[in-house]
């Protein structure tokens, strides 16, 4: 069957889709319905931390499925979803867990319970950062501070403004008493794999304790040891107030989680927020795999072969000044900033066996599976060279 020709008769037209079609994939390799095999430097946009054909999670997906139900609603408990909180307070320090579906659907919660927060003194604005990406629905899009993805969408959320990321004095100038909310990701994913500074930070953090503020760290794309730390913020000794995770944790399947942190606890009440299927009980089973990797050390792991990788692409650059001006990013969450188009790169790469995607407007994205080993990042990089010598 030609499944790309039967997608694009039937699918609505929203993504510049590769003409590949995934059958099946093993450890950190895919394998197309063209025949040929792939190592993957995407892992499904940072999810599949744990690679693929993963023994513990089809062993989990099995236990699951011998109870007979995958979802219950939160009308009651499930089994799975209590653990999969309880585990992420303690990895996190946490206190109170909300689960949902998506990256987006987090930051809404997240969004709702900071306005809910400002409600007390009848204030609501949120600042949020030029070039970030917080998801698609309106609450979500509208924290994201890139006009692209406005266009055509008018009018957004009301009181929401955008400062410049790593630049303390813009946030200042912004954080009025009107402002109840700071967001940001600790690591900016979507618009270019750009680190916080640990002074700017720790100055967001200062300026929120000062004006009791709620500051939301989206963790999204930068948690759950994709940065060579559990989360994020642990590399700079920040914590927020809310954290937003998506992506990883549920091992493939769709699962969210928005966590507060003392400051935030309690904030919602029965009625003030819902979801039908967040904390189901498949997913958080699958979650409680990823923790258990977590607890026995993947992030240490990452940490080590991040900062290999980051060594190979800074290598590259070196090499091909006249295409690639920076090599930046934090553990396996890596970018490299070309002076060519890089879908023209990312096509190439293809041709050679290897996925990568693209973060901004200008920079080649890494996002592996966490369970890479270094003979695939030698690989991957010896792509990434043998195409940029041929551009």
């Amino acid at each position: 069957m030609d499944y790309i020709s039967l997608a694009k008769e039937n699918f609505m037209h929203t993504y510049s889709t590769q003409e590949l079609c995934i059958d099946h994939a093993d450890g950190v390799r895919v394998y197309g319905t063209d025949g040929k095999c792939y190592l993957d430097m995407v892992a499904g946009i940072a999810v599949n931390a744990l690679g693929y054909n993963n023994k513990a999670i089809k062993d989990r997906v099995e236990e699951v499925m011998n109870d007979g139900f995958f979802h219950v609603s939160n009308l009651y408990y499930n089994k799975w979803a209590p653990q999969a909180a309880s585990r992420l307070n303690r990895l996190s320090g946490g206190s109170e867990v909300f689960f949902a579906n998506s990256g987006a659907e987090a930051n809404e919660a997240a969004l709702k319970a900071a306005r809910k927060y400002g409600s007390r003194t009848g204030i609501s604005k949120v600042i949020s950062f030029e070039h970030s990406f917080h998801g698609r629905t309106y609450g979500a899009i509208t924290l994201t501070g890139q006009e692209k993805y406005h266009k055509g969408f008018s009018p957004m959320v009301p009181d929401i403004v955008y400062a410049e990321y790593n630049n303390l004095e813009s946030v200042k100038a912004l954080a009025d008493e009107s402002v109840c909310a700071i967001i940001l990701e600790p690591v900016q994913g979507e618009g270019g794999i750009i680190p916080a500074e640990i002074g700017f930070l720790k100055g967001v953090r200062k300026i929120a304790d000062e004006r009791d503020l709620i500051l939301i760290f989206d963790c999204v794309q930068c948690g759950l040891g994709r940065t060579g730390r559990n989360f994020a913020f642990e590399h700079y000794g920040v914590k927020p107030d809310i954290m937003t995770l998506a992506k990883a944790i549920g091992c493939g399947l769709p699962l969210s989680a928005t966590v507060a942190f003392e400051k935030a606890e309690g904030i919602f009440s029965p009625g003030d927020h819902a979801s039908t299927f967040g904390g189901n009980a498949l997913s958080t089973a699958l979650s409680l795999v990823l923790f258990d990797a977590l607890e026995g050390g993947l992030s240490s792991e990452v940490e080590k072969k991040g900062e290999y990788f980051k060594k190979g692409l800074e290598e590259i650059k070196r090499k091909h000044p006249d295409k690639c001006s920076a090599a930046r990013g934090l553990g396996l969450m890596l970018g490299l900033d070309l002076k060519v188009k890089p879908a023209d790169v990312i096509a190439r790469c293809r041709e050679r066996g290897l996925l990568v995607c693209s973060a901004g407007y200008t920079v080649l994205r890494f996002v592996p599976p966490l369970v890479i080993d270094y003979t695939d990042i030698d690989e991957a990089l010896a792509i990434v060279d043998g195409v940029l010598s041929e551009i």
